[in-house]
């Protein structure tokens, strides 16, 4: 692994904020430094600004490829992943840049950081040291090698496999990733009392429970409203219908959660009105894990229509988990209807359930981006198309 000198750290210091693409342009200017591996590792950092800053906030640690960090978990949801699970003894087995492993530090006294690739478990392995997390090893093998010759007994196994195909595509069956869980299972249970499973958020739910089996509990994670993972706790002999968490991580530090399972989401009756006072979108998280029925009988809503997913109440509710907005109205997919109501020709639209896209809609109605003004355009209760016309609620002073 590469250990920079006092003048290449001076130069990543100095250039932390440049355009990557014009301190290549410039490179000529410095002869005596590296400056293409020096500029990989200010792209990797400025990536990591918001997601990574305990790492960023250290001048010595070393990013991996612009592509590692992409992929990693931010320190939010690890945070969030951490505050899970406990005992004495974790392994990561497939560690990566180590962001879980870090986390997963502070709340077990031993974790394993297992990973394949050499310079990126020696990477892993001299940020630990610097990170002050002295209860990690790290171990270079693959997820099969080390559980063949893991003697031991864990209290957790994580695993977050590789979502990449051999040419680099993007893929999130179980079966597709790396290392295949599906074919693991018998030796993590022999190795563990637990396995935590982290997965695209593009996987089925329905489905990974089918072929994972022994699910005791399953977490979907938003971080501010963007669906980022799906968490499943696997135990031996745990019985169906696994309790279900859809989880935002608001960008106060706050946690937005509501907690379900399946057999109460199918037998939760739901009734349906027009638009009333206010509209209601749940957030990323509550769509993902399908708790559709179960966020109106929690909040006392009514639906626009079965596969619309938007609500409607007479009063506001204020600490409804997504967006609240107050209605100004409703109208025809009509364009000079539409246009009349927005006079700077400015909105901001969402679709749910409605046969055209944002995009299709913008270019026949000539309406920007951006305003004050937010227009749904879904399918009510009567089976016709809508346009509501909505602007941000705003709960009542006390």
């Amino acid at each position: 692994m590469k250990h920079y000198t006092p003048e290449e750290k001076d130069y990543m210091r100095q250039h932390q904020h440049r355009n990557p693409a014009e301190l290549m342009l410039q490179a000529s200017r410095y002869p005596q430094l590296p400056v293409a591996e020096l500029v990989k590792q200010i792209q990797a950092r400025q990536k990591a600004i918001d997601k990574l800053p305990t790492w960023v906030a250290y001048p010595d640690v070393v990013f991996p490829t612009a592509v590692s960090v992409e992929q990693t978990s931010s320190e939010a949801t690890a945070a969030f992943k951490a505050s899970l699970i406990k005992g004495k003894l974790l392994v990561d087995l497939t560690g990566g840049f180590g962001v879980d492993s870090f986390f997963f530090s502070k709340q077990i006294k031993q974790v394993v950081h297992v990973e394949q690739n050499s310079e990126l478990s020696e990477i892993a392995s001299y940020n630990f040291k610097l990170l002050g997390a002295t209860n990690i090893d790290a171990v270079n093998s693959s997820a099969e090698d080390f559980l063949q010759q893991f003697t031991g007994k864990a209290d957790v196994l994580y695993l977050d496999p590789a979502r990449r195909s051999d040419k680099q595509e993007k893929v999130h069956l179980l079966q597709d990733c790396e290392p295949d869980v599906l074919q693991l299972l018998p030796a993590l249970f022999e190795k563990a009392d637990a396995v935590l499973l982290k997965t695209s958020p593009m996987l089925d739910i329905e489905l990974a429970l089918e072929q994972l089996g022994s699910v005791a509990r399953v977490w979907v994670i938003a971080l501010h409203n963007e669906c980022k993972e799906v968490l499943y706790l696997l135990q031996p002999g745990a019985k169906a219908n696994p309790r279900r968490y859809a989880i935002n991580l608001m960008p106060d530090g706050s946690i937005q959660t509501l907690t379900f399972d399946k057999e109460q989401e199918e037998q939760t009756s739901v009734s349906f009105a027009d638009p009333k006072a206010y509209l209601y979108e749940p957030n990323s998280a509550i769509l993902k894990s399908g708790a559709y029925r179960s966020v109106a009988s929690q909040f006392g809503l009514q639906k626009l229509h079965p596969n619309s997913h938007l609500y409607t109440s007479d009063q506001l509710i204020p600490d409804f988990p997504g967006r609240a907005f107050a209605c100004q109205g409703t109208g025809r997919y009509n364009k000079k209807e539409i246009l009349a109501r927005l006079p700077q020709r400015k909105a901001n639209i969402t679709v749910r359930n409605f046969p055209e896209s944002v995009a299709d809609i913008r270019k026949k109605t000539g309406i920007k981006e951006g305003g004050a003004e937010y227009l749904f355009f879904t399918t009510d209760m009567h089976q016709k198309p809508l346009v509501i016309f909505c602007r941000k609620a705003i709960a009542p002073a006390l």
